[in-house]
């Protein structure tokens, strides 16, 4: 769901994560399968979302506070973080996807 809009499946954290479980020979995964599908995938976004947070927060946001608002550098500085994750994220899943099918074709 999230894998392609947002590049998902990294593994830069450094946590191995477990594959969702194949899909039964018929080609449809059983409503247990999804169930465990979805909340990997859930966990997935979830951790993702915290490191982003936690990664631009510390990068952007000056630790003392003198105004409720973020100021203009910090607000460009919180932009260009996100879209940098988001793309290097991107980038590192595509190209372990081309490994994947290599390894695959051998």
């Amino acid at each position: 769901m999230f894998g392609g809009a947002f590049g998902g499946n990294n593994n830069a954290g450094g946590a191995q994560r477990a594959q969702p479980p194949p899909a039964p020979m018929g080609g449809q995964m059983d409503a247990n399968a999804q169930i465990a599908a979805a909340e990997q995938e859930m966990e997935m976004v979830t951790e993702m979302f915290a490191r982003l947070g936690e990664l631009c927060n510390k990068k952007c946001i000056i630790q003392r506070y003198s105004d409720e608002e973020l100021t203009k550098a910090e607000s460009v500085c919180l932009d260009r973080c996100v879209a940098k994750y988001f793309q290097v994220n991107r980038v590192v899943n595509d190209k372990l996807a081309k490994l994947s099918a290599a390894n695959q074709q051998k």
